[in-house]
This record gives C-alpha cells, sequence and structure tokens, in this order.
C-alpha cells in the first residue's frame, strides 16, 4: 500500500494508473500523427502539443477513476474493466470536445478525438490483457505474518482469501492454544526465534492478531523484528488500512486516541473544504436551476403535495438543520413517524422512484451547503430519531458528528444502501474513517466516484 494524504492505495492500483496515463498519452499522439498522414500534413515535433496531450490523457483519466475502472472488480474481472473503460473513454471524450469547443486549437480536431477514442480503447483493452495476470500474482501482494490463531486471525486469513487482495498470508503463530480457530497455525513454542523465523518467510509486515494482548505481548521479538526493518502493525490499523473502514469490532478508545487521524492540520483542510462548498454550490444551483424548476413542476403534477420536502436532521456537533429535497414519497409516508426506506418502497411515488435512482432529489441540499451548514462530501445526515436509537446500539456513533454531514461520503461510494441497525453499523465504521482521515485529497476522490455510483445506482432507494 502507498498511503498518499493519510488515504491508502494498493501498489497494483498506482502501477496501473501510471500505465494507463501513459498509454492515454500515446493514444493522444497516435491519433494526431493517424490524421495528419491521412490528410498530406506534416504532423511537427511532439514538444509542440505536449501540453494538450497531457490534458487530454489527465480528462480521460479522471473519468476513468470516476467510473471505478480502479475498483477491485474491475481489477479482477476483464469483462467489468472493459465495460467501465468503454464508458470511461465515451465521457472523457465528451468532455475533451466540450473544452475543444470553448477553446479552440489545432491539436484536437473532432476528427482526431474520434481517432483517439478507438485508440485509447484498444490501447488499455490490449494493456489490462497483457498485465491482467501479474496485477493479481503475488508478486503485487505484500507477505505478512499473523501472531495469533483465535478469531481475529481468522477474519485475516478470510480477508486474504478475498478476490483482489494486497496481501498473502504466509504462517500464523499461535501465541496461545486458547480459541484456536486456525487450524494450521504453528505454536509459539515450536519456534525458538520468532525474528529468524519472520526472516526466513521474507516477510514484509507483521501483524498482531491477539485476542487478549495482556500481558501476551512477546515485546522482545517484536522489538527485534522491528529492528529488522519488518513493518509491525496492529490489528485494528491494518484491518482500517486494507479495508477504508474502521473496524468497530476491535477498536477501543484508546486506539482512537492514539493512532494517527484527528489532526490539528485539518484546519487547513476545512478552510479549504469551506471554500469549495461555496465556490461550487453557488455555480451548481445557478446552472441547476432550471432543472430543480422542472422537476418542482413534474413532482407537482405526478402527486398531491408541495414539490419539496423539509425534514429536520442531524448535523455538525450534534445540531439539528433542516434539509431540503424534492418530494419523492406520498405526503402521508411519515404519518406514523419516521421508518427507514425499504425496497420497491410502497411510500416512494412514480416520479420519486426516478429522481432518486439519478439523485436530482439531493440537489436542492445543495442550498444547505451554501449556508454551511453541510458540505459536498460528509457522512450522511440521520434524522434525530434514528440517531438516537443508533447512539444506543452503536459504540463511536457520536464521533461522525465531528465534521460536517455531507450530500455524498466515503460510505455511499462504498456501501449499498442500508436501511437496519446492521446497515448503519457497517455505514459508521466507513463514516468513522472518513472523519478521521478526512483530506482535500479523499474529498476529490469521493467526489469523483460518486459520479460511478450515478451512473450505477445499485443502492439507491
Amino acid at each position: 500500500m502507498i498511503r498518499l494524504f493519510k488515504h491508502y492505495i494498493p501498489h497494483a492500483v498506482v502501477l496501473l494508473g501510471l500505465v494507463d496515463f501513459a498509454l492515454l498519452f500515446v493514444a493522444g499522439e497516435g491519433a494526431w500523427q493517424l490524421r495528419a498522414s491521412q490528410i498530406g500534413m506534416d504532423p511537427g515535433v511532439i514538444s509542440e502539443r505536449w501540453v494538450p496531450l497531457i490534458g487530454f490523457a489527465l480528462i480521460v483519466w479522471t473519468a476513468m477513476i470516476a467510473v471505478g475502472v480502479y475498483g477491485s472488480d474491475a481489477l479482477r474481472s476483464l469483462r467489468f474493466a472493459c465495460a467501465r473503460l468503454l464508458v470511461a473513454v465515451s465521457l472523457g471524450i465528451i468532455a475533451v470536445s466540450v473544452i475543444d469547443f470553448l477553446i479552440p486549437g489545432a491539436t484536437f480536431w473532432r476528427s482526431t478525438l474520434v481517432y483517439a477514442m478507438v485508440l485509447t480503447v484498444a490501447i488499455l483493452i490490449f494493456a489490462r490483457t497483457l498485465i491482467g495476470a501479474f496485477i493479481g500474482s503475488s508478486a503485487f501482494r505484500r507477505r505478512v505474518v499473523v501472531l495469533g490463531a483465535g478469531l481475529r486471525a481468522k477474519r485475516l486469513k478470510d480477508l486474504a482469501e478475498r478476490p483482489g487482495s494486497g496481501f498473502a498470508i504466509v504462517s500464523y503463530v499461535a501465541m496461545s492454544e486458547v480459541a484456536r480457530e486456525v487450524e494450521e497455525a504453528i505454536s509459539r513454542d515450536a519456534i525458538h526465534d520468532l525474528g529468524r523465523f519472520v526472516d526466513n518467510l521474507s516477510a514484509s509486515e507483521v501483524v498482531l492478531a491477539l485476542e487478549e494482548r495482556r500481558n501476551a505481548l512477546p515485546l522482545k521479538d517484536l522489538l527485534r523484528i522491528k529492528t529488522m526493518g519488518v513493518h509491525v502493525n496492529d490489528f485494528s490499523s491494518f484491518m482500517e488500512r486494507e479495508t477504508g473502514r474502521v473496524d468497530l469490532d476491535s477498536v477501543n478508545p484508546s486506539w482512537l486516541i492514539f493512532s494517527d487521524g484527528f489532526s490539528s492540520g485539518r484546519m487547513v483542510s476545512s478552510a479549504a473544504k469551506r471554500l469549495f462548498d461555496v465556490i461550487a454550490s453557488g455555480l451548481l444551483l445557478t446552472l441547476t436551476a432550471p432543472v430543480i424548476a422542472l422537476f418542482a413542476i413534474l413532482v407537482k403534477l405526478d402527486s398531491k403535495g408541495p414539490a419539496f420536502f423539509r425534514q429536520q436532521r442531524v448535523g455538525l456537533y450534534g445540531q439539528p438543520f433542516d434539509v431540503l429535497k424534492l418530494r419523492s414519497m406520498r405526503t402521508d409516508a411519515e404519518k406514523d413517524g419516521a421508518k427507514w426506506a425499504e425496497k420497491d418502497d410502497p411510500r416512494i411515488t412514480r416520479l420519486g422512484r426516478f429522481i432518486r435512482k439519478v439523485r436530482i432529489d439531493e440537489l436542492p441540499q445543495t442550498w444547505s451547503v451554501l449556508k454551511g451548514e453541510m458540505s459536498f462530501v460528509g457522512p450522511r445526515p440521520e434524522v434525530p430519531k434514528f440517531v438516537a436509537d443508533l447512539e444506543e446500539h452503536l459504540p463511536y456513533y457520536a464521533e461522525r458528528h465531528m465534521v460536517k454531514p455531507g450530500i455524498t461520503g466515503w460510505a455511499q461510494i462504498n456501501y449499498p444502501y442500508g436501511a437496519s441497525i446492521e446497515d448503519s453499523r457497517h455505514k459508521l465504521e466507513y463514516d468513522l474513517y472518513y472523519a478521521k482521515n478526512y483530506t482535500p485529497f479523499l474529498d476529490l476522490l469521493i467526489l469523483l466516484q460518486t459520479l460511478r455510483v450515478v451512473l450505477w445506482p445499485d443502492g439507491a432507494r
């Protein structure tokens, strides 16, 4: 894993992304050379057009990130990757065409973009086929030794066996014989020198997966392993890094207090975040005002009641505020009080089902962003009744209110729509990861990935 602005990215994804960017540059240049030779024009030297070529590569590459080309599914399925590539390249070419129209130039004529699109798709799919086997091979997977053989070790084993996992467990060491869940684990008593044992396995990391750490930490062995240059990690930190969420089953207050995160540096991030929110929300409200007005009229025509729905939600530091959305449910939907949305919820109107799928009902919330009650990115704000119930059942639920709620968030792009306590628990793990590690970089990544959720609205209700 490579840590970039407090967020971990797998080595395979970084390598593939860099290769793709270089190939996009090559495809753009190839398209220009092909078009120039076709009309008998001197193509000139590449130094004269490297800026627009990099711009072309950057725009298409951004579209690839946005639609999920570098997600775990795309990395392990060529067919899935090709489908996402076609969508991404199409969106990228459309964006380049718009920019080319607004800023006329000689490098990317419309005919050149057609060639660029065909070449880009062909080259990227060929590259995926060629290096796909290497991306999934053990050469890109870290070798890990797990100290422990209980339930936590079993969870790591299951995680390592998932397709697309970035690590391989080369050995388990049972520090005690109590509650053994991993049968192949080697007893600690059978290992004379734990440091040499780890070195012989060429392990790059040791993970502590002990069920009970009191008086059980092999401190001398861990010190020796650490000084040998092998990374030593605890279970909670390892799970956070590998899954992109805070594991509620293992985390404790001391880990949250002493682990990296919630840093004072977020003051700069918060200022940049607010500046972006003000500029982007003002621009978005201006551009989407006709869309909001149109669908407000359609909502009125589709069913009885007001066009907009106003509801109290819990915001920053637990303070309540009113959120505004286009109404997608019947006016009597909450006559018996607020309740979770269900699959094929009968309370949703005909038009409401559509505007929820494409997220048009969320557009009026941009006003809350402009006022400072919400941000574009953050945990979704919940109804006070739900918050009161969830705080009773879920540990650390109140900590998600330490950052502003958002229209989209880390949980929304990583977990499908949930309507239960258990679903809220899983989403809380992602929300805590965001609250702990948020930076402008993570916000940008979430905003880009939101396009994937809009295009493939698996979880919309």
